[in-house]
């Protein structure tokens, strides 16, 4: 069976620009994933989640990765006592996201995410492309949140020096050399927690975050206590690396936000995604932008900002400038527990991405499976789980955190340019979509070029006034000129379109114009390779099962191909099987 499959793979390949012409653009109704596409999975997940329980997830998912993996570095090295804007921006562009998350998630409570919405509005191939880059996210900055796990964890037992342990291996290639074997053993336990139940997993995470938010307003006002305001002007002033400085440093803590995209992944285990959605989301977003705030002024009021390390900064300010040893094996045991709850969050939401891409068929469908008794995506969560660990045993923590917002932020960036799409013309069965597209694209460019005006600064303030003003021009031109579907009663929306998503679409691409050359050049190759993968399998293997009827493993319901889906493939016909 599996040499016949392989066979026909192979055959199609010759015919691989003909099935890219007609898969990549196909598009599917709400209705059909949440229908037909989650019926595949062979079981459903079991809805036991409540509001509170989104925004316990959300706020652990966001916490432990971003106080602890991004604030020294950013504050030594890019933003100084200003980080805490950094945060204030990062909120600020992440709350806007969030809100485009939110109404794509209560329209189509689905466990896929980014990859679900994105392929309802654009097609296929953008929302494996996004489902990709997201899982990306999901696996690097679990392996860096990992390795931090092991630096805090040894302060926690008194050990300064994370290195000590970490077995480090000589002939390995530098970064890759310092094998972290707590790290690989936290990824494991976790990952088998999350197969067994996901209600079990929250109850354990309400009770973690709990404890966690106490012991950061414990942290936030000891530090204020010990602190002085003359070290956030001390010793080059309040915003040492200029106002670049804070935009940079917002765009390497914006990964520390990419937590509650975990939430809208739960979506098919809420009992009422309508209304528990907005306030996981959205309520978490603010509780966590909150915390940071506080938390990056109150440590860079405890010590200068030249002073901060970049590993384990929290613990390493207490032991080394307060002289309180105690104080910095508290936070390592505050700050590991953090992480764990982290882990936990990210771990159960990436799972639940991949499972849903295996729906697709463009990945392996056994991905896809669902455990009939324990209601969790139990293949995707060991395989992601062994590829986390995997990463985190070898991988530095800088070459991974390098790699991350970028992702991020173009998938984030996706998602507002599909809300816009899907309110101007998708609800309103527009028969003529060019006039969106046609600003979504002015937007684009107009907001790539203020980045790259303000990235250059070489006194090039006419051009930041020019594409300024144009962004606003167009954005104001298209809200008075196009209607706009205003949501339905029964259903959370996004206020005022298109301004949030143009907000949002603008501050994406400002963030990700602040990352270095290498971000974007390994970028250049994930994307090189994703696309490659999906030419060479993912459009042979999603033509067979969803043009053929080859739905191997599904139910009698998902072998069904829905009559608009039909309609679509016989308006394309012309591929030769």
């Amino acid at each position: 069976m599996a040499t016949a499959h392989c066979s026909t793979l192979l055959h199609g390949l010759s015919q691989t620009p003909q099935r890219l012409r007609r898969r990549m653009f196909v598009t599917w109704t709400p209705d059909q994933e949440l229908n037909q596409v989650r019926q595949r999975s062979g079981a459903d997940m079991k809805r036991k989640l409540e509001w509170y329980d989104l925004v316990a997830l959300g706020v652990a998912g966001m916490l432990g990765a971003g106080v602890f993996v991004t604030t020294g570095r950013a504050a030594h090295d890019v933003a100084g006592p200003s980080v805490f804007l950094s945060y204030l921006v990062a909120g600020a562009s992440a709350f806007l996201s969030s809100m485009c998350y939110t109404e794509f998630a209560v329209a189509i409570p689905v466990a896929g995410g980014a990859f679900s919405y994105l392929r309802v509005t654009f097609g296929e191939f953008v929302g494996y492309f996004g489902g990709a880059n997201i899982l990306m996210e999901y696996v690097l900055s679990n392996a860096a949140v990992a390795r931090t796990f092991t630096e805090y964890l040894s302060q926690a037992f008194g050990v300064s020096d994370p290195k000590l342990w970490r077995v480090e291996v000589e002939g390995l290639p530098k970064d890759y050399n310092s094998l972290d074997f707590p790290a690989v053993a936290l990824v494991l336990l976790i990952t088998v927690c999350l197969c067994h139940s996901t209600k079990e997993s929250s109850i354990v995470n309400i009770v973690m975050t709990a404890f966690h938010v106490i012991f950061f307003v414990f942290i936030i006002v000891v530090c204020f206590a010990n602190g002085n305001h003359k070290n956030l002007i001390q010793p080059k002033g309040f915003v040492p690396f200029g106002v670049e400085g804070v935009f940079d440093g917002a765009a390497i803590v914006y990964v520390s936000y990419l937590g509650y995209d975990s939430v809208s992944t739960m979506a098919e285990e809420i009992r009422c995604p309508s209304k528990s959605l907005p306030i996981g989301i959205a309520g978490s977003v603010l509780i966590v932008s909150t915390l940071y705030c506080l938390m990056a002024l109150a440590l860079c009021s405890m010590i200068p900002y030249n002073e901060i390390l970049s590993d384990a900064s929290f613990a390493a300010a207490f032991r080394n400038t307060v002289g309180w040893k105690w104080m910095g094996n508290l936070v390592g045991v505050g700050a590991s527990l953090g992480i764990i709850a982290s882990l936990l969050v990210a771990m159960l939401g990436q799972a639940r991405y991949l499972c849903v891409v295996g729906r697709a068929h463009l990945v392996p469908f056994w991905l896809a499976k669902v455990h009939p008794s324990t209601g969790t995506p139990i293949n995707a969560t060991i395989f992601l789980g062994i590829c986390t660990a995997c990463i985190a045993l070898f991988t530095d923590l800088q070459v991974v955190i390098e790699m991350i917002s970028i992702g991020t932020l173009l998938v984030f960036l996706l998602v507002a340019n599909a809300l816009v799409y899907r309110r101007y013309v998708k609800l309103l069965d527009s028969s003529d979509p060019r006039p969106t597209l046609l600003f979504l694209a002015l937007l684009t460019s107009f907001s790539i070029g203020f980045s790259l005006s303000w990235k250059l600064n070489e006194g090039n303030y006419w051009g930041l006034a020019l594409f300024g003003i144009s962004t606003i021009g167009i954005t104001a031109l298209f809200h008075c000129k196009m209607p706009c579907h205003q949501g339905g009663t029964a259903e959370w929306a996004v206020p005022l379109m298109p301004w949030p998503a143009a907000a949002s679409i603008f501050l994406s691409v400002f963030l990700m114009a602040s990352l270095d050359k290498r971000s974007f050049l390994r970028f250049g190759l994930w994307s090189f390779l994703v696309t490659l993968f999906y030419a060479l399998y993912g459009v042979h293997s999603a033509f067979h099962a969803e043009e053929m009827g080859v739905e191997r493993g599904s139910t009698s319901e998902g072998n069904h191909v829905d009559q608009s889906f039909q309609k679509q493939q016989q308006h394309a016909k012309g591929d030769v099987v």
